[in-house]
């Protein structure tokens, strides 16, 4: 499988393994990539929703996200044919249904 790569905010892994709505989305979606089996690059970006004091620079820390996505949303996941799969609970549909296929062994 080729690589992909798991947009984050800074909280990054950070509460994705609590249960349902307590769970942090970016968390979410890393531990869905994680629990599949899938490599992934990983970029965290700054101006997040609830951190007023990021508001005045989130467009500026958030423009790649936007230019990939057409929102500064984030977790996006930027598949390697430049496709983008947007929000935690995609993601780990996207985990699920394409799991990397385990490596025959050499022997």
């Amino acid at each position: 499988m080729s690589a992909v790569i798991l947009y984050t905010c800074a909280d990054g892994k950070a509460f994705g393994g609590l249960p349902g709505p307590l769970a942090h989305p970016c968390g979410k979606a890393a531990k869905a990539l994680d629990d599949a089996g899938h490599s992934y690059e990983w970029r965290k970006v700054k101006g997040g929703t609830l951190k007023f004091w990021t508001w005045p620079s989130r467009a500026s820390d958030r423009a790649e996200v936007e230019s990939l996505s057409g929102q500064r949303a984030v977790p996006i996941l930027v598949l390697d044919g430049g496709e983008v799969v947007s929000g935690s609970g995609e993601i780990a549909q996207w985990a699920q249904a394409h799991r990397p296929q385990a490596e025959p062994a050499e022997g």
